[in-house]
């Protein structure tokens, strides 16, 4: 279970990218919820040039982030997991909720520290709302995410398996809450007792900074609910809330080198 081939890696979690997208890609087609701002190629240019541009710099610059980072802690005794004999079956759901949990925290500090939100507001600057905006996140975002994501590998010594099943559970309800697929309601009310829905995190794109500042979660609802960042529907409605940033209402929001720019721009953007 601990040795994990870096090539079985990609490809398991490439196959799982693939049928999420090709899944969720024919849902909005077949029901969306929104009517589109600008043309879907365009913006999809952008915002898959953007999540393949990080994809080469995690492999490429930092490859002990993951999998590798996981049995290396291994390999050297480190982290709780390592040092107190525990079963898989107790020690990969516990590490599951601690790395969403930490997804959470990083997530609520991406918003309320200044240099931290000049690297996470190209994600919100999207104005359409899609499965592709949930892999549209600055480079530099990335990388302090892949550093707090290796310290909470270092800290917990969890199985690589447990790392693997978090990247592409991550990676999947990423694409599934920003998806723009207009899901039942009995079925939101009932799925997002469980995990985060396309419904649930919209509001947090909302253009509205209350609005914006609510359901920071990822996979599983249970800290916005803990920590009193929830809401359950925007003020608006789903159709008529507007999503994005003030200060970005043109062209910069679906240009790639504009998007690789944004953190470096210096104007009076507020703090989500």
């Amino acid at each position: 279970m601990e040795e994990i081939d870096s090539v079985f890696e990609l490809s398991l979690r490439f196959g799982f990218f693939l049928i999420i997208l090709v899944g969720l890609t024919v849902l909005e087609i077949v029901r969306p919820l929104r009517k589109p701002q600008h043309r879907k190629t365009k913006r999809w240019f952008a915002n898959f040039s953007v999540s393949l541009t990080n994809t080469i710099i995690v492999s490429l610059v930092f490859p002990v982030i993951g999998v590798t980072g996981a049995l290396f802690a291994m390999d050297r005794g480190w982290g709780l997991f390592n040092i107190i004999n525990m079963s898989p079956i107790i020690t990969i759901p516990i590490y599951l909720l601690l790395f969403d949990l930490t997804i959470y925290l990083q997530h609520r500090l991406f918003h309320s520290v200044g240099p931290l939100w000049k690297l996470h507001r190209m994600h919100h600057s999207d104005m359409d709302y899609d499965l592709s905006t949930g892999i549209r996140f600055h480079p530099l975002s990335i990388i302090v995410s892949s550093f707090i994501k290796l310290g909470l590998i270092f800290l917990t010594g969890p199985l690589a398996i447990a790392v693997l099943i978090s990247e592409i559970l991550l990676n999947g309800t990423s694409m599934f809450n920003h998806s723009n697929w207009d899901l039942p309601k009995g079925i939101d009310s009932n799925l997002r007792r469980i995990l985060v829905t396309p419904n649930m995190h919209r509001i947090h794109h909302s253009i509205k900074t209350s609005e914006a500042n609510c359901n920071f979660g990822f996979n599983f609802p249970w800290w916005d609910k803990l920590f009193g960042t929830y809401k359950a529907q925007p003020d608006l409605g789903h159709r008529g809330m507007e999503v994005g940033i003030h200060q970005c209402r043109d062209e910069r929001a679906i240009k790639y080198f504009s998007l690789m720019h944004e953190p470096f721009r210096e104007d009076d953007r507020e703090l989500k």
